[in-house]
Parts: structure tokens; sequence; C-alpha cells
């Protein structure tokens, strides 16, 4: 397994975006976690589910994944994850696991975390995410961050009722 570091991203409002390594499983675990406790809604995955996960699937997460960690001050207050993939409407990764802590919502993470991802040089230039039809404020933070829905919405296979639309996003050239 590959481990690497990216030098830290400082943005002008004191938030430091950083792309974490296996070695930080346990950082993961905990935001990941409090976005499950505090958000389960949102999510394809559960808290009973992830919370039993030991070390290993923890680790495991990072053969596939980049994931990226929003803090303020040290603390840990958002998070997604990229897998650089050829998918639907050319893009080239999909975004998943967007969060963001209720006390830094307003705050720009997110906004920081996309600044990231496009300042990278990493096939991340057009992105996908899929995100529950029903969660309207969610679309509306991916909207302001430059997603456009696509295509039909989609049945989900882990939820089933439930539904998510696709959405893309192109980094700035």
């Amino acid at each position: 397994m590959l481990l690497y570091r990216w030098h830290d991203y400082f943005m002008n409002n004191g938030v430091v975006v950083q792309v974490i390594t296996a070695n930080e499983w346990q950082r993961l675990r905990s935001i990941r976690l409090n976005a499950l406790t505090e958000s389960g809604h949102a999510f394809g995955g559960t808290f009973e589910a992830e919370s039993a996960e030991d070390e290993e699937a923890w680790r495991s997460k990072f053969d596939k994944n980049d994931f990226l960690i929003a803090s303020v001050d040290g603390v840990d207050g958002a998070m997604l994850f990229i897998e650089v993939l050829k998918g639907d409407f050319d893009a080239t990764c999909w975004i998943g696991g967007c969060w963001s802590d209720p006390q830094f919502r307003g705050k720009g993470l997110m906004r920081a975390l996309f600044t990231f991802i496009d300042e990278q040089e990493k096939d991340w230039k057009v992105q996908g995410l899929g995100v529950w039809t029903d969660n309207f404020s969610a679309i509306a933070a991916y909207e302001k961050l430059g997603f456009v829905k696509m295509g039909e919405d989609t049945a989900s296979t882990r939820q089933p009722g439930k539904f998510y639309q696709r959405m893309i996003r192109k980094s700035p050239v």
C-alpha cells in the first residue's frame, strides 16, 4: 500500500485541509462516526455497522480512496473521500462521505475541501457524487460549490424506497 502525505493546505480563514493516510485511521473513524451519529440519514452506511469495524477494516478503506479532512485550530470539522474512477457524465472521480460538523457549518470548510481538490495535479477534475433526493440542504450546498444535477433519480440498493440524484462538478481550469 502506498502511503503518502501531501502538504497541508491552509486557507485564509484558518481552515487546514489534509489528505490523511491509513496510519491516521483513528482520525477517520472518529469523524466518520460523528457524521453517522449526527447525520445518519444522509449516508448509505450506518453507525452500527461502521462502529463495529476493526482497525484492519478501517485501514483497508485507504486502499481504494483518498480521505480529506478539514480542520480549524486542530479540530476536525469536515471530511470527504475521493475514489478515482471513470464514471457517468465524464466523472473522473467519485466524492463520498461529505459531512461537516454543525458547529463548523457556514465557515467554508466544504469550499476549502473542494478548493484543495481543484488545486491538485490528480485525476480529480470532474467530480461526481450522489445525494438523497430529499436532502435539500445538501443539494443546495453542492449547488453552491458548482455541482449540477445529471440524469434521472436512481433507486438505492442499500436503502430500498430511497432515491438519490447524481451531481457533477468540473474543477475550474
